[in-house]
C-alpha cells in the first residue's frame, strides 16, 4: 500500500476516535474566513473545551460510515469545519455567540448539522441546541432556586419565632 493511503487511514482512525470521545460534533460551512477570524474562533472553541478542525469531507464521511452512521453523507460537502465538543451544547453556543457578537461572521460561518448523543441533528436542531445554557449554568440556576426556597423558609420560621417572642 502506498504511504498516502496509510496516512489517510490514520486520519480516519483519528477522526473516529475523536467522534467517539466527543459528546457532540458540530459541522459548519466556513466561507471566506480570514486567518485572524479562524484563529480567534479556534481560541474561543478551545476556551469552551472544544476542538475546531478542518478535515477532508471524504475522510470524515468515511469515519462516520465506519462507525455505521450515514446521516451526514449529504451534509459533508463544500468547505466544512468540524468541531469536537466535550459537552452537548458548547460548540453550537460558541457559533451562536460569535455570530451575534460579530455580524460579519453571519455569512462566513454557518452551522450545517451536528452529531449529538449518537443522533443526527439538522441545521434547525443546531440552532435550538445553541439556545440551551451550558451544564454549569443550569446547575447554578437550579442551586439558586433551591437556595432561594430554603432562605425564604428560614425567613418564615424566623418570623414565626419572633412573633411568638413578642407575645
Amino acid at each position: 500500500m502506498s504511504a498516502n493511503i496509510e496516512a489517510k487511514k490514520q486520519v480516519v482512525e483519528e477522526i473516529k476516535a475523536k467522534i467517539e470521545a466527543s459528546k457532540a460534533v458540530v459541522f459548519a460551512d466556513y466561507n471566506k474566513l480570514t486567518v485572524l477570524e479562524v484563529t480567534d474562533l479556534r481560541n474561543k472553541f478551545r476556551a469552551a473545551n472544544c476542538e475546531y478542525k478542518v478535515y477532508k469531507n471524504t475522510l470524515v464521511r468515511k469515519a462516520f460510515n465506519e462507525l455505521g452512521i450515514t446521516d451526514f453523507d449529504n451534509d459533508l460537502n463544500g468547505t466544512t469545519a468540524t468541531v469536537f465538543c466535550a459537552d452537548e451544547t458548547s460548540g453550537a453556543a460558541v457559533f451562536a455567540k460569535e455570530t451575534k457578537a460579530n455580524p460579519a461572521l453571519v455569512e462566513k460561518i454557518i452551522p450545517k448539522c451536528a452529531y449529538v448523543e449518537k443522533k443526527y441533528m439538522d441545521k434547525n436542531g443546531v440552532k435550538e441546541l445553541s439556545a440551551i445554557p451550558s451544564r454549569e449554568v443550569l446547575i447554578a440556576k437550579m442551586l439558586g432556586c433551591l437556595q432561594s426556597s430554603i432562605s425564604k423558609f428560614v425567613y418564615v420560621l424566623d418570623s414565626i419565632a419572633k412573633a411568638k417572642e413578642s407575645n
